[in-house]
């Protein structure tokens, strides 16, 4: 089935999310996500796919959207950030002379850099498979976390889609021991990222005509 893209500011949305609990009653009331499931290569294959359906019917969106939690110790928790740029923290061949977190033979910067329509505050975000927590922050070279955002941006990378990232910080710090620690402000984050999402309008209004 081919995704559901949402209409704003004449530009067709599709917006992505990994977890039904961070999709709350009020981002519920304001579109049907693309939900990919938690991980890197749950969000590229999701993603991909979708793109590809998307593709061969001649309906790709102008614009993804990929939004949830994230956890920082520089972000103040509950806050609402936009995604500056996007890097990968699992990707490692530099034993065999890649730069950390470049793909090999793929031509893509550390940090890939995402639209920022927004006037809201931004941040460089890591994705990686692992759950962040305690001390493991000081090995990161990123502003915040997260598990997806790395690989929706190499799908709509395959497909000439731009994409923008709006983080809510649900965590980051003391140390994170148990699945209630993530979930405990979703409700609120909801709430905010669900007034975000409403900013997008009067955004991308004023970039018409121009690429984002």
């Amino acid at each position: 089935m081919i995704p559901v893209c949402e209409t704003i500011s004449g530009q067709r949305l599709l917006f992505v999310m990994a977890a039904e609990a961070e999709y709350g009653p009020q981002l519920r009331a304001r579109f049907a996500p693309l939900m990919t499931g938690v991980g890197p290569i749950e969000a590229a294959m999701a993603t991909g796919i979708a793109l590809h359906d998307m593709a061969r019917a001649d309906v790709l969106p102008d614009l993804v959207v990929c939004l949830g939690s994230a956890g920082s110790r520089v972000c103040g928790l509950g806050e609402v950030v936009q995604v500056a740029s996007v890097s990968w923290r699992d990707m490692d061949a530099s034993r065999l002379g890649f730069v950390k977190g470049v793909t090999p033979f793929v031509d893509h910067p550390v940090d890939l850099p995402l639209v920022t329509p927004l006037t809201l505050p931004t941040a460089r975000l890591s994705t990686g498979a692992n759950i962040v927590g305690g001390d493991e922050y000081a090995a990161i070279d990123a502003d915040m976390v997260d598990m997806e955002t790395f690989a929706v941006a190499r799908a709509c990378a395959r497909y000439g889609v731009p994409l923008m990232g709006l983080r809510g910080i649900s965590d980051g710090p003391g140390e994170l021991a148990h699945i209630h620690g993530w979930t405990a402000l979703l409700g609120l984050l909801d709430e905010r990222l669900a007034v975000s999402v409403d900013g997008l309008e009067t955004a991308l209004h004023s970039h018409a005509g121009h690429n984002l």
